[in-house]
């Protein structure tokens, strides 16, 4: 399937007023190989998946530039009427002040950067906020948090043993509990029990300022997260860009985000 024929059903027609989703974007290197001896420069993109979702939902999705300069966040930030940080790799767990070391490999100290300056500059402008996996934990730790850096040994509740937490995306991998009263309950519908994909092997622990805990697997790896403060602030664990089609639930939420950017 080619790309025109992949987004064809989600064109934007001559006077359409989709609201501007910003998208934080991945950062991808390449090594050299035989195919391409040279080193290519890293790569700013975003999944397809998650800009359909965007797309089916109503937005119209641009990605953002990996930037350091203020002047040009400032701008991207006013120019959004919502915003969307995807998942990724891990969070350096630096920023909360452990220093007990971490595999370097697994980091994007870029994003890291950058998203942690986003986030602010989304809340202080109390524009809507969408954040998937890496970026519902960025959203903590940004607020001033902490994460979970080793999902696999996480302690399930009594009387449970712990989901596979390990890379499902396109279909359910568990049950998560949803608060109810909500801003996640309400994204998702009115439900407070849904399925969830999963792929991550991190998760929120400590709270950051103003951060709510909403949501949980049944095992008890936290799930979802919001800042009750704000019209619409929401991080979930699980990647609802892959299973937006085949999960009710998932596409409700990607609805909800895009209304929310819309002024609905």
């Amino acid at each position: 399937m080619t790309d025109t024929e992949r987004v064809k059903p989600f064109s934007v027609a001559a006077g359409d007023t989709r609201p501007v989703i910003l998208v934080a974007p991945r950062l991808e290197r390449t090594d050299p190989c035989l195919r391409m001896p040279e080193r290519l420069a890293p790569e700013e993109a975003v999944a397809t998946v998650f800009m359909d979702a965007i797309l089916a939902a109503g937005g119209l999705p641009l990605v953002m530039p990996l930037t350091e300069d203020e002047a040009v966040l400032a701008s991207l930030v006013e120019m959004a009427d919502g915003v969307a940080i995807p998942g990724g790799q891990d969070v350096n767990p630096a920023l909360w002040g452990d220093t007990s070391g971490y595999d370097e490999a697994l980091l994007c100290p870029e994003r890291d950067a950058f998203e942690v300056r986003l986030v602010r500059a989304v809340l202080a402008a109390h524009k809507p906020l969408f954040a998937t996996c890496r970026g519902a934990q960025i959203l903590n730790v940004a607020l001033g948090g902490s994460l979970c850096m080793d999902v696999p040994h996480f302690e399930p509740v009594n009387g449970m043993v712990r989901w596979r937490h390990a890379p499902i995306l396109s279909d359910p991998a568990h049950p998560v509990e949803v608060k109810a009263g909500s801003l996640l309950e309400r994204a998702l519908g009115g439900f407070t029990m849904v399925q969830a994909n999963s792929s991550h092997h991190c998760c929120v622990d400590r709270l950051g300022e103003g951060v709510e805990l909403v949501a949980r697997a049944t095992d008890g790896v936290p799930e979802g997260i919001e800042v009750p403060a704000e019209r619409f602030c929401l991080g979930v664990q699980w990647h609802p860009e892959y299973t937006w089609r085949t999960i009710p639930t998932d596409f409700s939420l990607w609805k909800a985000f895009v209304d929310a950017a819309r002024g609905a």
